[in-house]
């Protein structure tokens, strides 16, 4: 290996490759051809590299240091990655591990080149992420074949990666759609059942409570469904300063009904201090909706909510504290997963999807914000969101 190696602008040819093993190449299925870096410290590797695939169309970028790979993958990004592994002051192994943690350049494949044939050293190069490897002196119909397919796995991945996309956003839209019908159907069947209630009909009674417990588990789902599709692609929390007691008290107001139906009192002890805090609005009402509503969700009638804020020098902590059945040692271990089930039971009918929990602890967690639960079975829950202070 040398120092110091200048960069080549390397020009591919226009006919044909170096040996007349392979005429064509198969290309990704676009229009443009695939793109491959080349990182080498020695000139000529690449200019062997580059014939062999420029002259099947493929269209090579070259560098001859890390640094330089690193600058072009900012300016160009490539469909391939051959890194030679041993090369002074940044070597292939330190260049793959900061590709790798790019976002932007993850997914790119990096097959590396090696003249030393040093199992450790192989091993510590596909540790750090290569997919591959490839000695010198280089087999021309071996890099061609290597490079086909680890171009035709990266094509396979993208197309499968733009199929779940488009799945995701097409069941995106149905939702959406789907919980604006449901939500129509649950207001008509809440208007429905107060006129039923007057009627004094056991029959009318029983259909118009079937009715609104199916279409409110119905929304319930879809609802949270979107959610969790939210914090799981694309959510990014618009950090701003917000009145922590104000958005309590909001959400404490839109479930005031659902708990004079059990029979529940909601307690507030908000400290005099400032409750500011820097957090997403829309965010922190979703959280705070989801632990209200469970509270009231899972605790027996005649029993007591507290709700409290507590500000300190740094965060403030909102405190939601039930008197319901509590979480067992199983349950604090699983309760953060999606589509879990716990040990406790709504009391009252009402429905569970066993979605919420994964979501707020995900919301809590982009706004800075730290969620911990306290709970012994039969002596309630006490969840903590913990959120920065507005200084």
């Amino acid at each position: 290996m040398t120092n110091g190696a200048a960069v080549l602008e390397f020009a591919p040819p226009v006919n044909g490759a170096a040996n007349g093993s392979a005429k064509t190449a198969p290309q990704l299925e676009s229009a443009t051809p695939a793109r491959v870096l080349v990182v080498d410290d020695q000139v000529t590797n690449i200019q062997i590299v580059g014939s062999i695939l420029g002259g099947l169309d493929y269209e090579i970028i070259p560098a001859s240091d890390g640094a330089t790979a690193l600058k072009r993958l900012a300016l160009r990004k490539p469909d391939l990655i051959l890194l030679d592994l041993l090369m002074p002051d940044m070597d292939g192994c330190e260049v793959c591990y900061q590709v790798k943690q790019n976002r932007e350049w993850r997914d790119i494949p990096v097959v590396f080149l090696s003249a030393a044939d040093d199992k450790d050293l192989i091993v510590r190069a596909l540790e750090a992420g290569g997919v591959d490897y490839i000695t010198k002196p280089f087999n021309h119909a071996e890099l061609i074949s290597r490079v086909r397919t680890q171009l035709a796995l990266k094509n396979a991945r993208d197309r499968l990666k733009q199929l779940a996309e488009d799945k995701d956003e097409l069941l995106g839209i149905l939702a959406h759609d789907l919980k604006n019908h449901v939500g129509g159907m649950k207001m008509s069947a809440e208007i429905m059942r107060a006129q039923i209630e007057k009627l004094n009909d056991d029959r009318l009674n029983k259909l118009s409570e079937n009715i609104l417990r199916s279409s409110s588990q119905l929304l319930a789902f879809v609802k949270e469904f979107l959610a969790n599709a939210a914090a799981d692609y694309g959510f990014s929390a618009k950090i701003a300063p917000v009145n922590f007691a104000n958005v309590v008290n909001n959400v404490i107001q839109q479930h005031l009904v659902a708990a004079k139906q059990k029979n529940l009192e909601i307690k507030t002890e908000f400290s005099a201090e400032d409750s500011m805090v820097l957090a997403d609005a829309s965010a922190l009402e979703q959280v705070l909706d989801n632990l209200i509503s469970n509270a009231i969700k899972f605790s027996p009638g005649g029993r007591k909510i507290v709700v409290s804020l507590k500000p300190n020098l740094t965060h403030v902590e909102c405190f939601i504290h039930d008197e319901g059945p509590g979480f067992t040692e199983e349950d604090k271990a699983r309760m953060f997963h999606r589509y879990t089930r716990l040990s406790a039971r709504p009391t009252g009918g009402e429905p569970s999807t066993g979605l919420g929990l994964s979501i707020v602890r995900k919301l809590v967690r982009a706004m800075h914000g730290e969620l911990t639960l306290e709970s012994e079975p039969g002596r309630g829950a006490k969840f903590t969101i913990q959120l920065p202070k507005q200084s």
